[in-house]
């Protein structure tokens, strides 16, 4: 196999409170708001890798809920796995990945994250019965379809 067609696989939690707000990390190393996530180790399980990655970004530990959508970067080749999850202990921690937190809505994912992420949580807030499969380029959807 070409090494330029290999595939990077993520992971992000979309935890929501009690009021329906989703958690947004502001990332140390370029300022953007996300939801906690990462690349998953190549030994490391999906669930394994989703709560260690936020964990590591927020201090909290977390229960997926339900996969929401994949997301694949169309520029870099990573595919994301984005969860819908609830907090069930810790508290929030700043450490060298994150710098900052914020319970949003809806309306305020769209004005602090790009469309490209935005859209992650905007899917993992709603209540569709499966997961999206979108596109992007890092920044931008490349097309509109919805799971």
């Amino acid at each position: 196999m070409d090494h330029d067609s290999k595939h990077s696989v993520s992971v992000a939690g979309v935890i929501l409170d009690e009021r329906g707000r989703a958690l947004l990390v502001q990332r140390r190393d370029n300022g953007r708001w996300e939801a906690p996530g990462g690349v998953l180790e190549k030994n490391e399980d999906i669930i394994t890798g989703l709560t260690r990655e936020v964990r590591e970004e927020t201090g909290l530990d977390v229960e997926p809920v339900a996969l929401t959508g994949v997301y694949k970067n169309m520029s870099r080749g990573i595919v994301a796995l984005v969860f819908r999850c609830r907090a069930i202990a810790g508290r929030l921690t700043e450490n060298d990945e994150s710098r900052a937190f914020r319970w949003v809505t809806a309306d305020e994912v769209q004005t602090l994250a790009s469309e490209a992420f935005a859209v992650r949580v905007l899917d993992a807030m709603g209540d569709a019965h499966a997961p999206a499969v979108r596109q992007h380029d890092g920044e931008r959807l490349l097309d509109a379809r919805v799971g």
